[in-house]
């Protein structure tokens, strides 16, 4: 991966207005070229194909995109994580809980669950580590935790997702309790019956915001009820 070159790339695209629009709407957190996500890949895909090809995770290229002030190369970098997940080994975990932690918001966390959900699923040994960031400090943490299962249907460790939910009923953070919302109404497209009893333990521990998000793929009578 060629930092300079992508990014030159990004800079040479940038929409200035629409950059201005980015930035309000992530409550100007972060600086942007103005790319759309779309943009943002016809322009990265040399790379990203080149990329495909790699033997090991280019982990200079990531921090530079992280360091940059740019939203897009934030993205980048995950795109890119996503892509090399394969590669990936126990001994990256601290790195994905660095960036988890830096310059954190929902967009870039809810998308290095995937490279930390393929690792868990990978590597059983770090259930452990995923139970530690559900009892973390950095709430951030806590979400991925909550969340590194999405999508993963029958393969979903019900016994870890009920002690990471469990161990983050009490979290009053909106961002712990949307995920916790999120991962349980995920599920229940697999499996409505085990949503249902956990809600029915739980549902008095629970914030309305968790068992709202949590019923909609749910019965009509059970969500009336």
């Amino acid at each position: 991966m060629d930092y300079a070159q992508v990014s030159a790339a990004f800079a040479a695209a940038a929409d200035a207005k629409r950059a201005q629009g980015m930035a309000h709407y992530m409550r100007d957190q972060f600086a942007f070229f103005g790319l759309s996500a779309a943009r943002r890949r016809e322009l990265a895909r040399p790379w990203l194909r080149a990329a495909k090809h790699a033997e090991q995770v280019d982990w200079s290229f990531i921090d530079q995109c992280w360091a940059a002030p740019q939203r897009e190369l934030q993205y980048l970098a995950c795109d890119y994580l996503v892509l090399v997940t394969p590669l990936l080994t126990p001994a990256d975990w601290p790195r994905l809980a660095h960036l988890i932690c830096t310059k954190s918001w929902w967009d870039t966390v809810d998308i290095l669950i995937k490279p930390v959900g393929a690792l868990v699923a990978r590597f059983p040994e770090l259930r452990r580590a995923v139970l530690a960031w559900s009892r973390a400090d950095n709430f951030w943490l806590r979400r991925a935790a909550i969340e590194h299962q999405l999508l993963r249907k029958q393969a979903t460790d019900e016994a870890l997702l009920a002690q990471i939910i469990e161990n983050n009923l009490a979290v009053p953070e909106f961002f712990v309790q949307k995920a916790i919302g999120w991962a349980l109404r995920d599920y229940a497209k697999t499996k409505p019956a085990w949503v249902m009893a956990f809600l029915q333990t739980h549902q008095a521990a629970m914030s309305a915001l968790a068992v709202r998000e949590a019923s909609k793929h749910l019965p009509p009578e059970w969500r009336q009820a």
